[in-house]
């Protein structure tokens, strides 16, 4: 699976605003208290998880699993440098709620028909499963002509995904939407270094040919709205 090692790394996803808003959304859709464990499958420095200990008072550490290790990854998660499926293989609890955010893209349709399948026999009683994903009918991403191609592509793989998760899981459906106020050459910055999974296959002579078009595209102050589908899995 790929790895994006910039997506809550001074963005927009890694603002105390935006984490907050999350993790708001989270706990209206969901049944969490004090008492709740929770799993975060590709949880970047497991800020969301650490914000969300302290607004629940949890009695139990979250855990967050990813391939990636970050140095300053939040100290109130305990950290599983590891794959979802390796993760399951010796895992014995089961969990409340387990999270997956903007990662399920990255895998497979086999690999995703798996990993539910995991999720759903290490759930509690009454617990859930929170997938997200951008939306991919109405997106608003701020980008260069050969990024849009390219999320265009990975969107129409994602209306597949939505439809697979649909038909094969008794789910619903809610949308979770932020508004973003972001400066030009701040998403510049996150731009060059590839906050989003579209960008990771761009050689540095692509990036540097968008970063001049988003110049020309857009006011020093770029506002959209980041959008989420958020597919929501009982036991």
């Amino acid at each position: 699976m790929k790895s994006i090692k910039n997506w809550d790394n001074k963005t927009w996803l890694s603002s105390k605003d935006y984490i907050n808003s999350f993790n708001k959304f989270l706990i209206k859709h969901s049944n969490l208290n004090s008492n709740s464990k929770i799993l975060d499958i590709g949880c970047g420095r497991g800020k969301i998880l650490g914000n969300l200990s302290i607004k629940l008072r949890l009695k139990s550490k979250p855990i967050g699993i990813d391939i990636e290790n970050h140095k300053d990854r939040d100290k109130k998660i305990v950290f599983k440098k590891t794959d979802a499926i390796n993760f399951f293989k010796s895992n014995k609890n089961s969990f409340d709620l387990i999270l997956i955010k903007q990662t399920i893209h990255l895998l497979k349709m086999s690999e995703i028909k798996a990993l539910i399948k995991l999720c759903k026999k290490n759930l509690s009683l009454k617990g859930e499963i929170f997938i997200f994903t951008l939306d991919p009918y109405k997106n608003e991403i701020p980008t260069f002509k050969k990024m849009h191609e390219k999320l265009q592509q990975s969107l129409s793989r994602d209306k597949k995904i939505v439809n697979l998760i649909k038909n094969t899981n008794k789910s619903i459906i809610k949308n979770f939407i932020y508004k973003v106020k972001i400066k030009k050459q701040r998403y510049l910055k996150m731009v060059k270094d590839r906050y989003i999974s579209t960008l990771l296959d761009f050689t540095l002579n692509d990036i540097q040919i968008g970063c001049e078009e988003i110049k020309l595209k857009f006011k020093n102050e770029i506002k959209f709205r980041d959008k989420l589908k958020c597919i929501i899995i009982k036991k």
